[in-house]
């Protein structure tokens, strides 16, 4: 692997998550969050912006974000690897389930800004 592509993947996968990531077998399956780029929405205020104003921004990051998924899903597929919801969501984010090796494939794709690990919430008690 070249610096350059170290970078790039160090950049979007946390040093937690990759030291994990370097626990798993290679064939191992995890489940992650694939931050995509997206186009920006406009600048933001302190205003809270009006419904149609969200509604707006929500469209454009959707649209943006399924530009990339053709790209995610070559990864995902070189990978045995599949896409768990068929669009992004109001973020930008789409859940996958791949191998270590197709994370790391993914953190390297240019319309990929972040990866995070999806990991389970629980009640506080």
């Amino acid at each position: 692997m070249t610096e350059s592509e170290q970078s790039s993947q160090q950049s979007a996968i946390s040093r937690e998550f990759s030291a994990r990531l370097d626990l798993l077998k290679p064939k191992q399956k995890i489940r992650a969050i694939v931050l995509l780029r997206t186009k920006e929405t406009g600048p933001t205020s302190a205003r809270r912006p009006s419904r149609f104003a969200r509604q707006t921004a929500i469209k454009t990051i959707r649209q943006s974000a399924t530009q990339a998924l053709e790209d995610i899903d070559a990864i995902l597929q070189q990978f045995d690897g599949t896409r768990l919801a068929q669009t992004p969501d109001a973020l930008g984010s789409i859940p996958v389930e791949t191998t270590c090796p197709g994370i790391k494939a993914l953190a390297n794709s240019p319309h990929v800004k972040a990866i995070l690990e999806d990991q389970p919430i629980f009640l506080a008690r």
